[in-house]
């Protein structure tokens, strides 16, 4: 199961580098600055999460915790939501995806209180 995630989080790392290549070369010149901002954060976000990914599954190397499941696909869902939908604003201009784009937010907080529960797990196993 593990590797699975650090699979994801390969792709998802490689995407984020990605996209930010193409935000930083390609859009400049295509959308206004204040748009370019947003990418940046989705971007920003979107990378911050896959290595925080990376490092929960570091950290909880051998250890079997349903908290941590629940805060690497927390995390995951969050990067797709809260990234993926100012990545399709920026690019088509659709307001409505703003109102998306919390729900990503609420999915990164969940995520980090699943870590935080998953680390009560792992300090009281010491």
């Amino acid at each position: 199961m593990k590797l699975s995630f650090v699979s994801v989080a390969s792709l998802l790392g490689f995407t984020g580098v990605a996209l930010g290549a193409f935000g930083a070369h390609a859009l400049e010149a295509m959308v206004s600055p204040d748009r370019l901002g947003t990418w940046s954060t989705a971007v920003d976000y979107h990378l911050f999460h896959t290595v925080v990914i990376l490092a929960l599954l570091g950290l909880f190397k051998g250890v079997q915790s349903p908290w941590l499941h629940r805060a690497l696909v927390a995390f995951i869902a969050g990067i797709v939501v809260f990234s993926g939908s100012l990545y399709v604003l920026v690019l088509t201009g659709i307001g409505f995806l703003g109102a998306i784009t919390p729900i990503g937010g609420l999915l990164f907080l969940v995520g980090w209180l699943c870590a935080l529960f998953a680390s009560r797990e792992l300090t009281r196993d010491e």
